[in-house]
């Protein structure tokens, strides 16, 4: 039972990668990764929030999510909503839900909040790498 148990939390992480490294590369941006499966009433181990700059970013991000997971862990998502117009995507993975934003609708709805209390993971995105190397000195 405890083996099970470590081979889906592996798996729960790699998908987590997985999500991660496929915003990167659609040129995401602020991605966080909000640990609630500890918290009371969570209803997954994982939220992953990012921004986008417009609604065809936004749609690039979500379908590279799903042909990523799917390529590469044979993860299919479970449901989706808001591909119809774009400010907001959800993928529910059961373990780990992704939330796509258009940046305004992030700052509005503010999903963050919501789980305070949660333990929160940063990840840099290529446009953040982007700007630290040409803002320091190279000696």
């Amino acid at each position: 039972m405890v083996e099970k148990k470590q081979s889906k939390t592996n798996q729960t992480e790699k998908l987590l990668s997985c999500i991660v490294d496929a915003i990167q590369e659609k040129k995401g941006s602020n991605i966080v990764a909000l640990e609630i499966g500890k918290l009371p009433n969570a209803v997954c181990k994982y939220f992953v929030v990012c921004s986008a700059e417009s609604t065809t970013q936004v749609d690039a991000i979500a379908q590279n999510v799903e042909d990523k997971a799917k390529q590469n862990l044979n993860e299919k998502v479970f449901r989706s909503a808001g591909y119809e117009n774009a400010i907001w995507i959800v993928l529910d993975y059961v373990d780990i839900v992704v939330h796509i934003f258009q940046n305004q609708w992030r700052n509005y709805y503010k999903i963050e909040d919501l789980w305070a209390d949660a333990k929160a993971i940063h990840y840099d995105s290529e446009n953040d790498k982007d700007t630290l190397e040409h803002q320091m000195p190279s000696f």
